[in-house]
């Protein structure tokens, strides 16, 4: 029971995905799939992480240095 409802939902949303018209960039969708965005900032030698990391990337920059 109660499984009418759900089923017409989906349906609903499946119609709308299939018969909608939306505008997409290919290019863009190719370009993140194979990693292209990724592989640039590498190559511009930025080594950067994101500000939310940062402060933890200054905590615990000495770990790993007694090692050498």
């Amino acid at each position: 029971m109660g499984r009418g409802r759900a089923k017409a939902k989906q349906t609903k949303v499946a119609r709308d995905l299939k018969y909608r018209s939306v505008d997409m960039d290919l290019e863009s969708l190719e370009r993140e799939l194979r990693g292209d965005q990724a592989r640039e900032s590498q190559d511009d030698g930025e080594d950067e992480l994101p500000d939310k990391y940062a402060d933890l990337a200054e905590k615990y920059a000495h770990y790993g240095d007694d090692d050498q």
